[in-house]
């Protein structure tokens, strides 16, 4: 509810301020039950962190000649927050509709269109913004993640690739100390394999696409770790290479799959649906220890666990669309009529939306 009456931007800022202040304080205090207070008020900045920068980075940077720098902004947010703009909507439903037309500007500068952003005006981005919600439902609920056919299959494949992927990468990072080697190279290694996954995933979002990329590191990492189970315990040098190639494989298709839901989900429904399947991967993180304490009882129990449910989250994916160099979807009704085999044009009913994807500045107003 915050981002409807501050917009994205002002909780982003204040999730960061929230991250510092409770971070330095667990500094300061002596005391256990304060240590995990201020820890609990770190980790709750996270997902509005996460969550808020990619709404707003993504439309910025998703459009024509930003289409790779858009993969690049899921790693690293920008981190000059003064010069990122506020939602385009929001503005316009606070009736800031100047600030919102010189935003919609640079984004179709960034894009390589500026002369068509230039012919933009207040009074054709209102009219656009006042039709789109005439069709667009005053109200929205958990229950519309679920509600219609094409949202629902999204939905669901969502909830298995994120939980098994969480399940996974914490399952083989919190079990470092079965290596037989130090626990501290074991950590360095396991962090140093994820810069060079994470730029090749990037690389094959852009050039391959979004749905091969994700699944196949997921279907990599699963194999990875199930082949580690074949390998003698006298071989732990190829043991641990194995396991960290698995754990990159895995950093690589979380971060993957969150600028891949972000561009399944519409726009009304695209916060809370980026929300809803990211409460998996905490379930997944949870019961990463709980799978991990089953082989006191049989030692092949957790590497199968893991690399099964890693196997089925890849597998999962090939049922979902593929998103490169498409279009972002803005409503619910729009996603249902596309997945019926109707055109974008006969879907939304509109030639505004054509012509304001023309002009690269659509995306930006596709950040509630």
């Amino acid at each position: 509810m915050a981002r409807l009456r501050l917009g994205r931007k002002g909780p982003l800022v204040w999730s960061y301020l929230q991250l510092a202040v409770s971070g330095a304080a667990t500094a300061y205090f002596s005391s256990f039950s304060a240590y995990c207070v201020f820890r609990f008020l770190m980790g709750m900045t996270f997902s509005g962190i996460i969550l808020n920068s990619l709404s707003l980075v993504k439309p910025c940077l998703r459009l024509g000649k930003s289409e790779s720098h858009s993969a690049l902004a899921t790693l690293h947010p920008p981190p000059g927050l003064r010069w990122l703009p506020e939602s385009s909507r929001w503005l316009l439903l606070h009736g800031k509709s100047q600030r919102a037309v010189q935003n919609l500007r640079k984004v179709a500068a960034m894009n390589g269109r500026k002369a068509e952003g230039e012919r933009l005006t207040q009074e054709v981005v209102s009219s656009y913004i006042q039709s789109e919600f005439t069709s667009v439902r005053t109200s929205t609920s958990v229950l519309d993640l679920f509600r219609t056919p094409a949202i629902r299959k999204v939905t669901c494949c969502l909830m298995v690739v994120w939980f098994s992927n969480s399940m996974a990468y914490y399952g083989l990072a919190m079990d470092l100390q079965k290596f037989g080697l130090s626990v501290y190279l074991v950590q360095v290694l396991f962090g140093v394999i994820d810069i060079p996954a994470m730029l090749v995933a990037t690389t094959t979002m852009i050039y391959v696409g979004r749905r091969a990329t994700v699944a196949s590191f997921l279907i990599l990492a699963g194999l990875m770790v199930i082949a580690n189970m074949f390998v003698p315990e006298g071989m732990q040098t190829l043991r641990t290479a194995q396991a960290a190639l698995g754990k990159g494989c895995l950093a690589s298709s979380f971060i993957c799959v969150y600028l891949f839901t972000g561009e399944l989900y519409p726009t009304e429904i695209r916060q809370m649906g980026m929300g809803f399947v990211s409460v998996n991967a905490r379930l997944g993180g949870l019961a990463a220890p709980l799978v991990t304490a089953v082989g006191e009882f049989s030692a092949i129990l957790p590497p199968v666990a893991f690399g099964a449910t890693s196997i089925l989250a890849g597998l999962t994916v090939c049922f979902l669309a593929e998103t490169r160099n498409t279009p972002l979807v803005e409503t619910i009704e729009v996603m249902e009529r596309r997945a019926k085999g109707l055109s974008r044009k006969d879907a939304e009913g509109r030639s505004e939306d054509i012509s304001l994807q023309q002009l690269g500045a659509s995306p930006l107003l596709e950040t509630i």
